[in-house]
């Protein structure tokens, strides 16, 4: 029999022990990704009582595929019309967050000496908090429902695409001994273009490649589509110069903006969580003993820059979104941890090579002990908050409540400027991204094609490269000449004063001459034309794309067709009745908010209405509405019966909601006794002269509403089993066939 190679051996291994961890994990209501850690260390070599993992580098493998699908399915949850419409309170928190525990991090570094990539590297993983462990320690406190908790989500959101654009920077920064501002700069440049070229790219294509095959596609071939769309988007991110796991994130993004969105996130959990299992597993396997007792004083320190240095500019970042002090300290101590990209960051620091390593046990340890802080962190932040409510001069907590940085901008006019300038520059941005990508693609790939498919004609080649280049990028560049030319506020502004009409015609003017420089590059680099006839050339070929009816109507069609793309879930969402209501989240009360209670398939409150619920007379909450499979129930009535699985939107504040939620938790059915005496037996009656049934009608019997047992049929000789009407009485001879439960079954037998 042939040996099984090392590598399912590990796996065996890793799988077992983390299940027997996890599990106890699970009992002790402690976050699994600890129990990986855990189950880690224990595999480990720095573990001499137990099996250890033979081939570490075969696992490292397997973790690498971890980070890839965990990345993937961050990208699937999140949304960038999220972003757009979380307003800028988010982002303020989160920018001045991570800025302040970079700055933090850092400094701490440096003051143990650390080399300078060392310092750079703890400085990103100090400055991200754990969407997975904050979002299990607000559901196992029962506070997902309150509304510092959906404030808290919507920054880790932030923090976690933060997160990527950072985790590229650093492969930049890691690159040069000495990065400076320019190349900084450069790197979020080649981010912002690859983001911006693929998600245009992938959202034009992949929902229309979705519809067109849905018939053919099942749920095994979603998946395998899924992943392997997936897997292509890390290969041309490393191939460009980012990581696997950028791209994976870039593709789950994508697909989190079609219809199949729900059904891809619920195929790719187990696979995720059977990689992440490997991944953190691989994280504690690098935990050595003897480096946590060598810099037990750096860890010390580095767990109290988080719990204070989160504390502190945590609440101020909440502060200046506009939100209250008591709100914000609850947000900011919440975040007082670090945990899964804080193990990627510096997973990508050791494959880099430019960080020591001490520096990831030191991390993976604090995480350890922060994770574990974490629910006394939220539960402190109340008393901690009645301390300075106590102490501070009521005029700071005034000052302290109307700190903010998002207040509206004034007058109508600098609105309409304001406005009608970012649509040009972003669609010009889009529009420009898009002609660079055609031009470098046809000038990399197809002209060297054509030349060699026309050997001896080199300008011809070259005239055919360069017509089918300009033609390909005939309807970008005619809408980044025009679009907007026609709005509202172009408009508005243009009669509003005759001093607005040469600001306006400069706005043309500058599109009209990004437009040439796309045609003049190609024609220059492809002829050897005089650069003044050039210009002439370029001039005119946009002055007819401007004027080109046909181009009109294709360049307009491609924008309906990438909206339509865009809002291909939000469509479907309103279709099946899943789009939450208009009304939700513009409550006057800011205390006051909607939260969505999930009922659980075992709790008593299915089969009964809302009437007798008496949840307004309990807990002074409202259910606005019920979300039922693709039903959207909203204003219920009173009498509208609870079903498994139905989604509640509940009206209330904190304190009530978390008391409906509680009382939800704990009401639920007992588990039902599954033994073997529970199950269903099939057994043949034969009907004697002595029998109580003889004589007897089926109906009159008593078989079903005494005995709980059902008669299959009457066994006749043939091939198969005839019914037995209801009316029809037992002979002598006659051989049922009953189905129930052993005891009933035992029961009748006697009878």
């Amino acid at each position: 029999m042939s040996e099984l190679p090392p590598l399912v051996k590990d796996l065996a291994l890793i799988l077992v022990v983390a299940g027997v961890v996890t599990l106890l994990f699970k009992k002790l209501r402690q976050p699994l990704v600890l129990g990986y850690i855990v189950a880690g260390f224990l595999v480990s070599p720095h573990m001499p009582y137990t099996m250890s993992v033979v081939d570490k580098a075969d696992v490292q493998t397997w973790a690498d595929i971890g980070v890839i699908f965990l990345l993937f399915s961050l990208g699937l949850d999140f949304s960038f019309k999220k972003i757009l419409k979380m307003g800028a309170a988010p982002i303020i928190s989160a920018i001045t967050i991570i800025f302040c525990m970079m700055l933090l991090g850092f400094s701490v570094g440096r003051a143990f000496g650390w080399e300078h990539m060392d310092c750079i590297f703890l400085a990103g993983m100090l400055a991200m908090s754990s969407t997975t462990i904050i979002y299990k320690a607000f559901d196992d406190m029962g506070l997902r429902q309150q509304h510092f908790a959906s404030l808290v989500m919507s920054v880790l959101i932030l923090e976690d695409i933060l997160a990527i654009v950072m985790m590229v920077m650093l492969s930049s920064v890691a690159h040069g001994n000495n990065p400076d501002g320019g190349e900084m700069l450069g790197s979020i440049m080649r981010i912002a273009f690859f983001l911006i070229l693929w998600f245009i790219v992938g959202i034009s294509v992949i929902p229309i490649f979705l519809r067109k095959m849905r018939q053919l596609i099942n749920e095994e071939t979603l998946l395998v589509v899924s992943l392997g769309l997936c897997c292509l988007m890390a290969v041309v991110s490393t191939q460009v110069g980012f990581s696997s796991a950028f791209g994976a994130f870039v593709m789950g993004s994508i697909l989190a903006e079609t219809i199949e969105a729900e059904k891809i996130i619920k195929l790719v959990e187990p696979v995720k969580n059977l990689f992440g299992a490997v991944f953190f597993v691989s994280v504690g396997m690098l935990v050595d003993p003897e480096i946590l007792v060598e810099y037990a004083l750096p860890i010390c320190f580095i767990v109290l820059a988080i719990l204070i240095g989160q504390s502190i500019f945590g609440s101020f970042g909440y502060l200046l979104s506009g939100q209250t002090l008591k709100t914000a300290m609850k947000c900011g101590f919440s975040m007082a941890q670090i945990g899964e990209f804080a193990f990627i960051i510096a997973s990508l620091g050791l494959s880099l090579g430019v960080i020591s390593d001490f520096l990831y046990p030191v991390v993976v340890t604090v995480s350890v002990i922060t994770t574990f802080l974490t629910p006394y962190m939220i539960r402190a932040s109340e008393p901690c908050y009645n301390i300075l409510d106590r102490h501070l001069p009521k005029r700071a907590i005034v000052f302290l409540n109307n700190i903010t940085l998002g207040h509206p901008s004034g007058a109508g006019a600098k609105n309409n400027w304001k406005s009608l300038l970012t649509q040009m520059g972003v669609n010009t941005v889009i529009y420009t991204i898009l002609s660079v990508t055609v031009t470098a693609v046809m000038l990399t790939f197809f002209l060297p094609f054509i030349r060699h498919l026309l050997v001896g004609w080199h300008w011809t080649a070259n005239f055919i490269c360069g017509f089918l280049t300009i033609l390909a990028m005939s309807p970008f560049l005619r809408a980044m000449v025009v679009k907007k030319n026609h709005s509202e506020e172009f408009k508005a502004l243009w009669a509003e004063s005759r001093l607005n009409h040469l600001p306006l015609i400069f706005t043309i003017i500058v599109r009209v001459v990004i437009a040439c420089s796309f045609v003049f590059y190609v024609i220059n680099y492809l002829s050897r034309f005089a650069n003044a006839l050039i210009v002439a050339f370029a001039v005119a070929v946009i002055t007819l794309f401007v004027l080109s009816r046909a181009l009109k109507h294709s360049s307009i069609r491609l924008e309906r067709m990438f909206i339509q793309n865009l809002r291909s879930r939000d469509i479907e969402a309103q279709i099946r009745g899943r789009k939450r209501p208009l009304y939700a989240g513009h409550l006057l009360d800011r205390n006051i908010h909607i939260s969505d209670v999930d009922v659980p398939v075992d709790s008593r409150w299915i089969g009964r209405s809302l009437q007798q619920l008496e949840l307004r007379q309990r807990f002074g909450v409202h259910v606005c509405s019920i979300l039922r499979a693709n039903r959207h129930i909203n204003i219920p009535e009173a009498d509208e019966i609870i079903f498994p699985a139905d989604r509640m939107q509940v009206i209330g504040d904190d304190a009530q909601l978390s008391k409906m939620v509680e009382a939800l938790r704990n009401d639920i059915n007992p588990v039902e006794d599954v033994s073997e005496r529970r199950d269903m037996k099939l057994r043949q009656l034969v009907i004697t002269g002595s029998s109580p049934l003889l004589g007897v009608s089926l109906k009159d019997s008593g078989i079903r509403n005494h005995y709980k047992c059902m008669v299959v049929g009457l066994e006749e000789g043939k091939e198969k089993l005839s019914q037995v009407p209801p009316a029809r009485k037992f002979k002598k001879g006659d051989i049922l066939w009953i189905v129930g439960e052993e005891e009933n079954l035992k029961e009748l037998m006697k009878w």
